[in-house]
């Protein structure tokens, strides 16, 4: 076990930040923790690292008991938080370089390394840039490079694409599993479930401080009575054939707004085909249709009653 949080709590006087959390991360994993701003994700990372006091529970971290000065623990960790952490009056090369030197004293080493980083983050035309010559997304894979230029065994990445461009966005994600496929353990916190989809092996997903459902994405998506969404253009559609429409074996839900038609079905076979016959003897004229499996959001959705981006 890398990562272990038993009954972990937090307050701030009436606000209780962590309510019992528990968390189990395995060797060789991507973990993710998805939640919406404010549920305690930040939180719990913080607790985990001891930057943080809590008010209960226990971490152990490389089966060890972790705490503010368990130094031997956090030499293998590598940290890269939401706020960029850099220096504005080092380049990028020399930033890297810092921050290997913190854990690696071998100078040639610390060269080495520094390259790797560079390199692994697509860097090697910015080495001289200062930080505040490079965009949002530029910036982040830097911050990205100082947090593994030591080559720690867990890594933890908290919102780490928050408000970057689309190919930087892709780039990090990238990266992320190559680092895991060279034998990292990586914490993914987020709250875009398109990303931790993507990347993640298991997944936590909290809200007020609480891990309400974990799993694989496959045993999340099974926990929920919806099996699949069929959206539809539909130009004109009665009350009453709404009505009709949710009637139907199967059907878990229907909305209809702005010329959109969403059903949700439940688990089961031929759903479209019922709902394509249904249009098609009451004369009911539609255009595009699109077929989609659950998300992470409608698991959320069901358990919380709330869209995880809220």
């Amino acid at each position: 076990m890398i990562v272990k949080v038993e009954g972990l709590v937090k307050r701030y006087d009436k606000l209780v930040a962590l309510d019992y959390l528990d968390l189990n991360v395995e060797e060789g994993e991507i973990y993710g923790l998805l939640g919406p701003n404010g549920s305690g994700k930040t939180t719990a990372i913080n607790c985990i690292l001891s930057l943080l006091k809590y008010d209960k529970g226990s971490i152990e971290i490389f089966e060890k008991p972790m705490s503010p000065v368990a130094y031997s623990i956090k030499k293998d960790i590598g940290i890269i938080m939401q706020n960029v952490a850099v220096f504005e009056e080092l380049t990028v090369y020399e930033n890297i370089s810092y921050f290997c030197s913190l854990y690696i004293k071998d100078r040639a080493e610390v060269k080495r390394l520094t390259k790797e980083a560079i390199e692994f983050v697509s860097l090697e035309e910015f080495q001289k840039f200062y930080p505040k010559k490079l965009s949002g997304g530029l910036l982040r894979r830097l911050n990205i490079a100082c947090g593994i230029v030591h080559k720690p065994k867990l890594i933890i990445l908290d919102e780490p694409t928050v408000a970057v461009d689309p190919q930087s966005r892709n780039k990090i994600l990238e990266g992320i599993k190559k680092l895991n496929q060279e034998g990292a353990t990586i914490i993914y916190t987020s709250h875009y479930m398109e990303e931790v989809e993507q990347i993640c092996t298991n997944i936590a997903i909290i809200d007020k401080g609480r891990v309400i459902a974990k799993g694989t994405k496959d045993e999340l998506k099974e926990m929920i009575s919806i099996g699949e969404k069929i959206s539809m253009e539909v130009f004109s559609i009665e009350e009453e054939q709404l009505v009709e429409l949710k009637a139907l074996p199967n059907i878990y839900s229907v909305e209809y707004r702005d010329n959109l038609l969403v059903i949700k079905s439940g688990r089961g076979k031929n759903n479209l085909v019922k709902v394509l016959e249904f249009m098609s003897d009451r004369n009911i004229g539609f255009g595009k249709v699109i077929t989609e499996m659950p998300t992470l959001n409608d698991v959320f959705l069901e358990i919380t009653g709330k869209e995880l981006r809220d």
